[in-house]
């Protein structure tokens, strides 16, 4: 048995799909038998069972929480000066408040009682490796967990981008690489990527994301948006529509399937749901009918989870490039939920690394491959009209993504 500290900035399973990934991770870990003890920035303490969580408040006393407020207040008004705070220093007031909660909190421990001190990442926050980078006593026994490439510059494309104090976020990472004992990933394509601009190949660790079992035992029916047939064809892609990730490809070619098999318009939906880029709004409420529904708001993670174990089938989306090396958040679930994987992005990747070369539902992001889409969505439409169970059945990802693996 491990004794671990945790630092992480949330514990909401609503929050990112970072924040659900580091929930499972605890919670799996947990269920190892290990002793665990969580510190968080979430404005309330989540009760998780078998864990020790703290709320870190906020240090009023700090003069970066009021520099915080005062460039929020400056926001609100139309004035947004973080870009020169960040080209100056290299990072915004409110994260040099949040890694000093960190550190305050490092500090009141005693690292002879820990075996390993677990910083979880979420999107490109980075403030728990911040504070432990900072507290030399923790290096030792220091686990970095990146979740995503840092800095912006260090993406793929068509991601990547020069953001503010980039060198500054950079010289920080050289730092995290050279300190830490274990640098941990969710993917081996991100670990390889990432090795490419910071030598820490003798370090790497790769756990992806984790299945938490509650969710695969717990199949409670909620209810269920008025939009949903569970007995319809439903293509279900649940999450953020990226700039970068754009949906149109599938809406064209699933409108090219519905042209092949018309009899199809019946029973087939292709759903959206979850946030917008804003410069994607107008074409996809275009697209919007009784076949294409597009739900841009939120709803509850819970609801979300049950309509992917109804859907018939789950969509992952990636952009229109050679190279992919990210785990999707939400893989564990599509996993758990056993329904085919309808994979649009890159051959090269980490999604099809898992499913493997000869995974049938796949089709690259493309404007080129509407036709061999569609013609997949016509054999998909057939296989479920056919078959009483159109299902994943890959239970050596379930292993995989599972506290087997893990331990």
């Amino acid at each position: 048995m491990k004794k671990i500290l945790v630092l992480t900035e949330s514990t909401n399973i609503n929050d990112s799909s970072g924040a659900k990934a580091n929930i499972a991770l605890v919670l799996n870990l947990i269920k190892l038998g290990h002793s665990l003890k969580v510190y968080h920035l979430d404005t309330s303490n989540p009760i998780i069972d078998g864990v020790e969580t703290l709320a870190l408040s906020r240090n009023k006393t700090s003069a970066f929480y009021w520099l915080a407020r005062l460039k929020t207040l400056f926001s609100k008004g139309g004035v947004n000066f973080n870009r020169y705070v960040e080209e100056r220093y290299g990072f915004s007031f409110s994260h040099y408040e949040d890694v000093g909660r960190f550190k305050k909190a490092l500090s009141q421990e005693n690292q002879d009682h820990y075996d390993i001190v677990f910083t979880l990442s979420k999107a490109a926050s980075f403030r728990p490796h911040k504070a432990v980078l900072e507290s030399p006593k923790w290096h030792s026994k220091w686990y970095a967990y990146i979740h995503d490439p840092y800095p912006m510059y260090a993406y793929p494309r068509p991601y990547d981008w020069a953001e503010p104090g980039s060198l500054k976020k950079r010289a920080f990472f050289l730092e995290l690489y050279k300190k830490s004992k274990k640098v941990v990933y969710p993917s081996l394509l991100l670990a390889e990527w990432m090795e490419s601009y910071y030598d820490g190949s003798t370090k790497r660790l790769v756990i992806p994301h984790q299945i938490d079992q509650e969710l695969a035992i717990a199949s409670q029916t909620r209810v269920l948006p008025d939009f949903f047939d569970p007995d319809n064809f439903n293509i279900l892609h649940a999450g953020s529509l990226m700039k970068q990730r754009p949906p149109f490809i599938l809406i064209k070619a699933f409108q090219d399937f519905l042209k092949k098999q018309t009899e199809a318009k019946i029973k087939a939906r292709l759903i959206f749901i979850g946030n917008v880029f804003d410069g994607h709004k107008k074409e996809l409420n275009s697209y919007a009918s009784s076949n294409v529904i597009v739900y841009d708001r939120y709803m509850d993670f819970n609801v979300v989870f049950e309509l992917q174990q109804q859907a018939s089938m789950n969509v992952v989306i990636e952009a229109n490039t050679p190279y992919s090396p990210f785990l999707p958040g939400k893989m564990p679930h599509l996993v758990i939920a056993d329904k085919p994987i309808l994979h649009v992005g890159p051959a090269y990747s980490e999604t099809m690394r898992l499913l493997g070369e000869e995974y049938p539902w796949h089709v690259s992001n493309h404007e080129s491959h509407v036709t061999k889409l569609s013609e997949k969505l016509v054999l998909a439409y057939k296989e479920w009209s056919t078959k009483k169970s159109f299902s994943l059945q890959r239970t050596d990802l379930k292993e995989y993504l599972s506290k087997i693996n893990l331990e």
